[in-house]
């Protein structure tokens, strides 16, 4: 397979997934605002710092409120980490190699950016926005699902899911490390008593909440989600599910020893973890270095491939 086509179905699976999860925390954070006193000011920028792109947001938007950040995260043209951008992106990915990836995948990417183009207005009011975000969730779904059953497994696969799993890992990562800290500003002692939902919005923003109290089978806690979603790898959300899928894919290619060599480092450092340490600031330290392993996983897959 040509470098240049490996690279774009890597690309097309990152930007897929990313649109999706950037509909998930849309529509978390959209919920929450019903489970909290109507005294409590719903933070909605930690949106912004999650998908990194803070300075952008400010050098465009005056004030962090709701209707300029859904704006800024979903529809957008302007912002290259919008989910109308992603999939825009996506879609010129999956053009370029149309012959590679199943003509109908073809089909639904392409339907799913102009349906995301067309509900561009009626995401920003909260009466339509569920509806506009469950399509973009389940349009991925689909699309995910159709060349999981129908593509070759061969190496553009393994690119498919490389791509796929380290965008899943990368997002799991900033989404336990700014929720975890700064979801819910300026209640300091009322923090305790909505704490519970606070961290019931991290397992829902990666859709995790039903198989969570399946696996744990006990009461919602910081140390018990920590666990779960940084070591249970039978969650395929988690970071440990993600990175022995990377170590699996890696695997399938060929000359991949500098990028298995990365992805296992990171697999030890998750084994050697014990999620009771991890107060707030060692976790966002474990996150820092974690996200910083990631970008170092990219790059190997990059000079190595691309």
């Amino acid at each position: 397979m040509l470098s240049r086509v490996a690279n774009h179905i890597y690309w097309l699976a990152r930007y897929l997934e990313r649109a999706e999860n950037t509909a998930r925390l849309v529509q978390v954070n959209t919920h929450l605002l019903l489970d909290l006193p109507k005294d409590i000011t719903l933070g909605w920028e930690p949106i912004v710092d999650i998908l990194s792109f803070r300075e952008t947001f400010h050098e465009r938007y005056e004030t962090a409120d709701e209707k300029s950040i859904i704006k800024f995260v979903v529809s957008d043209p302007l912002n290259p980490g919008s989910i109308i951008n992603c999939l825009a992106n996506a879609k010129e990915n999956a053009r370029i190699i149309r012959e590679i990836i199943p003509s109908e995948a073809w089909e639904l990417i392409n339907n799913l950016f102009a349906t995301a183009k067309e509900d561009s207005q009626s995401v920003l009011t909260r009466r339509h926005r569920f509806k506009c975000l469950e399509k973009i969730v389940s349009g991925n779904q689909t699309i995910t699902g159709l060349m999981g059953g129908t593509m070759n497994r061969d190496v553009g696969y393994s690119f498919l899911r490389l791509g796929r799993h380290l965008e899943r890992a990368d997002m799991t990562t900033r989404i336990i490390d700014v929720r975890s800290a700064s979801l819910l500003p300026d209640i300091s002692g009322k923090l305790s008593a909505f704490e519970n939902i606070q961290w019931m919005s991290v397992l829902k923003s990666l859709t995790a909440y039903q198989m969570y109290r399946q696996e744990m089978r006990l009461r919602i806690s910081r140390e018990d989600i920590l666990e779960f979603l940084l070591k249970r790898d039978i969650f395929p959300r988690s970071i440990s599910h993600s990175i022995k899928q990377l170590i699996k894919c890696a695997g399938e290619l060929p000359k991949s020893q500098p990028v298995k060599e990365k992805v296992v480092k990171v697999s030890k450092e998750l084994e050697k973890l014990d999620t009771r340490d991890l107060k707030q600031e060692k976790l966002h330290t474990f996150i820092d270095d974690l996200q910083t392993s990631l970008i170092k996983i990219h790059n190997a897959i990059n000079e190595t491939y691309f």
